[in-house]
């Protein structure tokens, strides 16, 4: 079965690859069914390879994906100093044929590039990543003048599924007061957020000349997307970006 990729709609350079993966397409079965990309998931680790063998061969990828070890923090790793599996929640390169990526199951993929298409970053951003200030490291990271940016934020959970308490929404409101607007009160003590918007308000702050996405919900579309929210155990989507070798 081919696999699918969202591709994000942006400006991009054609030497610039880039999208997220569904859960259709892969071998894994049961929690996991279909493609699972995550290691560290229950999974059977033979079905996990056999997707990213998958992956790789669908999308002929030039290389092994950059893994990381996510833990929901800012920290960039580099893709021409560090190594695989480091912990870091984004992966930036320059070099082509390097594979950035990012896995998710509701948090937000989010890719950039340049519109000369020189570098690429993978990011992955849930709300205590975004609080930390991910997506300004990202953007900084970045050699390419803050304008010339392109974003694209890749499929998370939708703004009707996401509930917090007031804890996270004080946090945001702490940072900057116009955070508000991405809180719609809910029951008692819960908001409903929209990592959207989060995201883009802090894209929009760090001068970001073009932000796209924020189309879909993994929650709502159970055929297309894990979600750990609404199903605890489950799989992880694959987020990439690279460079084409010329």
């Amino acid at each position: 079965m081919t696999i699918e990729l969202i591709e994000p709609d942006w400006p991009a350079p054609t030497q610039v690859r880039a999208g997220t993966t569904t859960r259709l397409g892969g071998v894994s079965l049961g929690d996991f069914e279909s493609l699972n990309l995550a290691e560290h998931v229950t999974d059977d680790p033979h079905a996990v390879a056999q997707n990213r063998e998958r992956l790789a061969d669908n999308l002929r990828l030039p290389g092994e994906p950059f893994w990381l070890t996510q833990i929901h923090g800012c920290h960039i790793a580099l893709g021409e100093r560090d190594s695989p599996g480091c912990q870091a929640d984004g992966v930036y390169t320059s070099r082509s044929g390097v594979v950035c990526a990012v896995l998710t199951a509701d948090c937000l993929p989010l890719l950039l590039t340049d519109r000369d298409g020189r570098e690429v970053s993978a990011v992955h951003a849930g709300w205590r990543g975004l609080a930390s200030g991910i997506i300004e490291r990202a953007v900084a990271r970045m050699s390419a003048p803050a304008e010339s940016i392109l974003a694209w934020m890749g499929p998370a959970i939708g703004p009707a599924a996401f509930e917090v308490g007031d804890e996270v929404r004080e946090v945001f409101i702490k940072q900057a007061t116009e955070d508000a607007l991405a809180f719609e009160a809910g029951r008692p003590g819960h908001w409903l957020a929209d990592i959207y918007q989060l995201a883009r308000q802090r894209l929009i702050r760090s001068g970001v000349g073009f932000i796209s996405g924020g189309d879909y919900c993994t929650v709502a579309d159970r055929e297309r997307f894990f979600s750990y929210r609404r199903d605890g155990v489950t799989g992880r989507m694959a987020s990439l970006i690279w460079l084409e070798r010329g």
